[in-house]
């Protein structure tokens, strides 16, 4: 939506919510509109600092609440925003915590070890294969148990792994970036992967298949260009091969078999009620919560798994932190900074459906880089709300925001949260990686994965707006091509395997 610019002084004095409402910054009212945009901006800067550089351990949670504080006592943002804010952060606040659960509760009985493992059970000692399953691990973790979790979790048993192995410093580096790089890179497929996914599907009012309908080949594409990179720029530090007999096997990583057969179930049921949970009009949080409460009630009779102690350790204070930095956002809101962002969207937008993508998507990435994308992701959904586009470019630019969020953040250490705590949990396990090499690296994997599924998003959506192609019947024919050349890969292994094993004895005769 577009505001009537105002005269200068015109009900700047009185009321500055209204000058939020009715003036379009910077063009009008500068009498107290630049002032309101200064103060909102700083607020935010120093929110955001104090947030990446957490002084002597200063928890995010209080750190956000404070910004808040002060957005109100400046009188950026009023008692009812917080309220706004509060009824847009709730469900992904709590589904992210629920989700934090239940990957603690898995993690302790050994599941995702067993699958790690497993993993490099199945590259039967070549090294490269074993970087590429981790990687398609890492991405299946990441889906189901947000980018948090993947690179929390996996991180420590992929590090464990590979010592285990007696690789190398320098062999040792490309496992554990591709861990974290993976993690956000695919945290695309469900409003689950990702804390900025359930965000921003909360914010437009979309559910959970839909959701799902429009991000999982765009999805695809991220994983394939993320694999294609990761091997590119680390082919000549993998490892040729590696002996197996150094890892133990994957059954002896099972803690509680009991837990780890329920833990199955569970998912299962867990996936299939989310799907469910869209035509009744069930909040994410809802389910996702129901499963957490399944899961510690089963865990309490483990002997492995301390339930109290999980839910005492559970992310908490991101409840607090989502509400209080979006709150300091809305100031920026307020003040109209968001009007800029809105006004430079619709002229992508005017470019076509492509550039819009394009456009928004980078946007959100460097937006996400600069700042934490938890932030970004909702100054980007408050400039497109602010934009009269429709349809089709629409759509993609809601996406395109999504994307770049999730993908923009691994260009910086500060992108995210998740990637601060990975460095930290690295560092406390010896490995060092400097804010430079991160950069560096983080910048050459990241902008050609964030073009190409940028690039992907906007040719399905292209596919299912313009060609009329049903979204499940074509995710439907993709899994079943991706089953038919798994199919055929099997069966002419199994005719070598079985060519090999005649050999020796057909020469024999």
């Amino acid at each position: 939506m577009k505001f009537p610019l105002c005269a200068d002084g015109e009900l700047c004095d009185n009321d500055r919510r209204i000058f939020a409402n009715r003036c379009a910054w910077p063009e009008g009212c500068a009498c107290g509109g630049r002032r309101l945009a200064a103060v909102a901006l700083s607020i935010f800067i120093v929110t955001i600092a104090l947030i990446i550089w957490q002084p002597r351990g200063l928890p995010v949670g209080w750190t956000a609440s404070g910004g808040a504080l002060l957005a109100l006592a400046a009188g950026v943002v009023n008692l009812g925003d917080v309220g706004d804010v509060a009824g847009i952060v709730w469900n992904a606040t709590l589904a992210l915590v629920a989700v934090m659960l239940i990957s603690s509760v898995l993690e302790k009985a050994g599941f995702f070890e067993w699958a790690a493992l497993h993993m490099a059970r199945r590259a039967r000692g070549d090294g490269l294969r074993m970087f590429l399953l981790i990687i398609v691990l890492g991405a299946a973790v990441s889906a189901l148990f947000t980018n948090d979790g993947g690179i929390l979790i996996m991180t420590p048993i992929v590090l464990a792994m590979v010592r285990a192995l007696d690789f190398d410093a320098r062999t040792v580096v490309p496992f554990v970036m591709a861990t974290g790089f993976i993690a956000d890179t695919t945290s695309l497929p469900l409003v689950i992967s990702n804390l900025v996914n359930i965000i921003s599907a909360d914010f437009f009012g979309i559910g959970f298949a839909a959701y799902a309908s429009r991000m999982i080949v765009p999805n695809l594409v991220s994983a394939a260009a993320s694999l294609l990179v990761l091997y590119l720029y680390f082919r000549k530090s993998i490892p040729a091969g590696y002996d197996l007999s150094r890892l133990k096997h994957p059954k002896e990583a099972i803690r509680d078999p009991r837990m780890f057969r329920w833990a199955w179930a569970v998912l299962g049921i867990m996936l299939v009620s989310l799907f469910a949970g869209e035509a009744l009009d069930i909040p994410v949080s809802a389910l996702v919560g129901a499963a957490a409460v399944l899961l510690l009630a089963i865990a309490r009779r483990s002997p492995v798994i301390n339930t109290k102690q999980i839910v005492r350790e559970a992310p908490w204070s991101i409840v607090v932190f989502s509400i209080g930095m979006y709150v300091v956002v809305y100031g920026l809101r307020n003040a109209g900074l968001t009007d800029l962002l809105s006004r430079f969207i619709e002229h992508a937008a005017g470019w076509g459906w492509y550039a819009a993508t394009i456009a928004m998507g980078l946007l959100a990435a460097v937006l996400s880089s600069g700042m934490n994308n938890l932030p970004a992701v909702m100054i980007g959904a408050l400039a497109v709300s602010g934009t009269e586009t429709g349809g089709f470019i629409r759509e993609a630019l809601i996406y395109a925001n999504v994307i770049g969020s999730d993908l923009g953040p691994k260009m910086t250490p500060i992108g995210s949260l998740a990637t601060l705590l990975w460095l930290h949990v690295l560092s406390a396990k010896q490995v060092k990686i400097g804010w430079g090499d991160y950069v560096k690296a983080g910048v050459i994997l990241t902008v050609p994965t964030l073009l190409a599924t940028l690039s992907g998003l906007a040719a399905w959506l292209y596919a299912l707006h313009e060609l009329r192609w049903n979204a499940w019947l074509a995710i439907a024919l993709i899994a079943a091509a991706f089953a038919a050349i798994a199919l055929v890969r099997s069966v002419v292994k199994a005719a070598k395997l079985h060519r090999h094993k005649r050999g020796p004895a057909v020469s024999g005769r």
